[in-house]
């Protein structure tokens, strides 16, 4: 019997180191992501300006009926 509880107890741990070891390689591959990209709101504050632009335009040049 207390090889079983030996065993359950390896088996958990190493489910444990598992979970552990994965979780750490998405935190470095997260890491690494924003290291190597640039900032996404910079981006995305660009596109919006130039999309507000585009739509000011129009609406602006004809005269609405």
């Amino acid at each position: 019997m207390a090889t079983t509880l030996l065993k359950r107890q390896n088996e958990m741990k190493r489910l444990e180191k598992q979970r552990e070891k994965a979780e750490r390689r998405g935190q470095k591959k997260l890491a690494s992501r924003a290291q190597n990209e640039p900032p996404v709101e910079k981006i995305n504050s660009a596109d919006n300006e130039a999309s507000r632009a585009t739509i000011a335009a129009p609406s602006q040049s004809e005269p609405h009926i």
